[in-house]
């Protein structure tokens, strides 16, 4: 049984909660520069080999002294790395090749209720009634965002096969969260994370080889910048912290950062792009936030 946390943990892991769809950002920029500079499957075994190099450095003791935990569990970090860093990562940029980043958010809006539901099910952890209105008010909240507060444009939505590629990345990373606490470790959440960064790379690296023998862009200057920021934001610090405050808060609690991207993603481009914000922008920010604080409320205090 999971000892509980240390008060101080809960404090750190609810500021660092909101920290999360912030460096998930820094993704979407990335996913936006990378067409014709360098292929999808080849950006993402760059990040996680460089990610895992990086991490596996700084834990390599760490590493070491547990060689027989890593011996003993090595399809479990395989199955991992396939969740979180290879269908995570690839599938959402073939879907962009064929679906509306509409159907793409309202999709993976769909990912944070799998993992609260899973959370309660399977894993047993506790989700009170109110808990369970934050979800729902944040989702709705999202939805109101994607659609721009016209919910008529719902029975506009046409799904194609490509959405199919969302319904796996939304999949798989419901089953990344979920499997990571229900499979404990006895790592620490840097080398554990450096772990799963290999398994990742074992899974990336024949479809990497392949874009690369099939004509993949030549590798250049931009290409690397790519790669170290993907590494570096979305993929060490983002991951790290996701999986630490998980370990603090619950697969369920820290799921609803999900919901915090659209509303992240509007006021960035607020900011930074100057783009105008809505009336749908304020109530759905208003659900978001609202419903993201009542399930981080509810968890241990």
């Amino acid at each position: 049984m999971q000892a509980t946390p240390a008060p101080a943990h809960v404090r750190i892991a609810k500021a660092l909660f909101w920290v999360i769809p912030l460096l998930w950002i820094v993704n979407s920029v990335i996913a936006r520069r990378a067409p014709g500079v360098i292929t999808p499957h080849v950006l993402a075994l760059g990040r996680w080999t460089l990610a895992g190099l990086v991490l596996g450095w700084m834990a390599r003791r760490e590493l070491w002294e547990q060689r027989q935990e890593l011996r003993q569990h090595a399809t479990r970090y395989l199955a991992l790395g396939a969740c979180g860093m290879w269908i995570c990562g690839a599938a959402v940029y073939f879907a962009g090749e064929s679906t509306s980043m509409m159907n793409i958010s309202l999709i993976y809006a769909a990912s944070p209720v799998m993992i609260t539901v899973g959370s309660v099910l399977w894993l047993h952890e506790p989700f009170s009634r109110r808990q369970a209105l934050g979800v729902v008010a944040a989702l709705i909240g999202v939805v109101h965002v994607v659609v721009q507060g016209e919910w008529l444009r719902l029975s506009q939505v046409q799904f194609v096969p490509g959405d199919l590629w969302v319904v796996a990345a939304a999949t798989a990373w419901a089953g990344y969260s979920l499997l990571q606490k229900h499979w404990p470790s006895a790592l620490s959440s840097m080398a554990q994370l450096a772990v799963i960064c290999a398994g990742g790379v074992v899974c990336l690296l024949p479809f990497a080889a392949w874009e690369l023998w099939h004509g993949a862009p030549e590798l250049g200057v931009q290409a690397l910048w790519l790669v170290v920021l993907a590494a570096v934001f979305p993929g060490v610090a983002a991951y790290w912290i996701y999986g630490w405050t998980q370990r603090v808060l619950g697969a369920g609690a820290v799921a609803m950062t999900m919901y915090l991207g659209p509303l992240y993603a509007a006021l960035v481009a607020w900011l930074v792009l100057g783009e105008a914000l809505g009336p749908h922008h304020l109530v759905g920010g208003v659900l978001i936030l609202s419903g993201v604080a009542l399930v981080v409320a509810g968890t241990a205090a």
